[in-house]
């Protein structure tokens, strides 16, 4: 029951995170400041980056659907390519925008790797599913899918550091790195051998 909880409050902070995303794209009046700035200067970049990362968000959740993943391995396989091809494309495009983002250079460096990171471990888990080791490939997606929850945690502590006083320009290079770290450690947290169920099931 907390694991179906805990996956439910997940998907709603995804889909909260990628209609927002799909908001900026065609209203632009609901941009923050800096989406708004990202639009003036880089629009194809950052529409390449909003837009496949908030199909990635969204597919990326329902991956972790045991009734999807046991019982319709169809869907589970269309929507990983869905976010493997949208991460990638989203990946990319969020390291070049890492360069020019707000944070100085511990943001431009907390962002940039975040960037290789997500599209490094998305391949690695997609390679891993085509040569069938499904273990590896599961270990693999998780990590992929915490670094896309950067999206989420981002959008968490940029409120938080507020309530509690500290200012934006401080907080926002901290943040950088805030939003992914902790996300893949706790990553590699679950996927410690034997923290999951088998995946037979799954495969039949």
């Amino acid at each position: 029951m907390a694991g179906k909880g805990a996956w439910g409050l997940m998907t709603v902070l995804a889909t909260l995170v990628a209609t927002y995303a799909f908001a900026a794209i065609a209203l632009p009046g609901v941009r923050s400041p800096i989406v708004a700035d990202l639009f003036t200067e880089k629009a194809v970049r950052a529409l390449l980056h909003l837009a496949p990362g908030g199909i990635a968000i969204v597919a990326g959740a329902f991956q972790f659907s045991t009734r999807i993943r046991f019982g319709s391995p169809r869907i589970h396989r269309v929507l990983g390519r869905a976010y493997v091809v949208a991460a990638l494309i989203g990946g990319v495009a969020g390291g070049m925008l890492a360069p020019s983002s707000t944070g100085g250079v511990a943001g431009h460096f907390g962002f940039g790797l975040l960037a290789v990171l997500w599209v490094t471990t998305t391949l690695l888990a997609w390679t891993r599913a085509r040569a069938r080791d499904f273990t590896a490939h599961r270990a693999w997606m998780i990590r992929s899918y915490a670094l896309c929850l950067a999206a989420v945690t981002l959008r968490l502590y940029l409120p938080l550091s507020g309530a509690i006083g500290i200012p934006f320009d401080d907080a926002y290079p901290a943040i950088a790195w805030l939003c992914w770290v902790p996300n893949l450690v706790v990553a590699e947290w679950l996927v410690i051998p034997g923290r999951w169920a088998p995946l037979e099931p799954a495969l039949g």
